[in-house]
């Protein structure tokens, strides 16, 4: 069994900056893509980073200059940097794998729990 948890989610003041973490564990052979969701209140949930195994990365455009996606491959851990934030980034933000079990197994999408981000002063 996979499992992701998710950390760092809070209360923060317009400008302020939060840091998300997402670890897998269990039953991981390998992990390809892996990424940032969110939820707000009444709406769709959407991307909001993600990044190849590679090192590469997309963002949505709200997002771009201001949220960082990374990952660590060593600890299947991927990280979301958020600065400068804004009220309509508030959502539950979820993250997201494509993971291999074993050498013979298909990819599977994993989902976290999700970790609540309110953006308000």
């Amino acid at each position: 069994q996979v499992q992701l948890v998710e950390s760092g989610g809070g209360l923060v003041q317009p400008g302020g900056s939060l840091r998300l973490s997402c670890a897998a564990s269990g039953s991981i052979f390998s992990i390809n893509t892996m990424g940032w969701y969110r939820q707000a209140p009444g709406k769709e949930r959407e991307l909001v980073a993600g990044i190849s195994r590679d090192g590469i990365t997309n963002y949505v455009d709200s997002v771009k200059g201001r949220f960082a996606i990374s990952r660590s491959n060593a600890k299947n851990t991927v990280y979301l940097e958020m600065n400068s934030l804004k009220p309509e980034d508030t959502a539950v933000y979820y993250c997201n794998a494509r993971i291999r079990s074993t050498p013979a197994a298909p990819y599977d999408y994993y989902w976290g729990q999700g970790t609540q981000v309110t953006v308000s002063s």
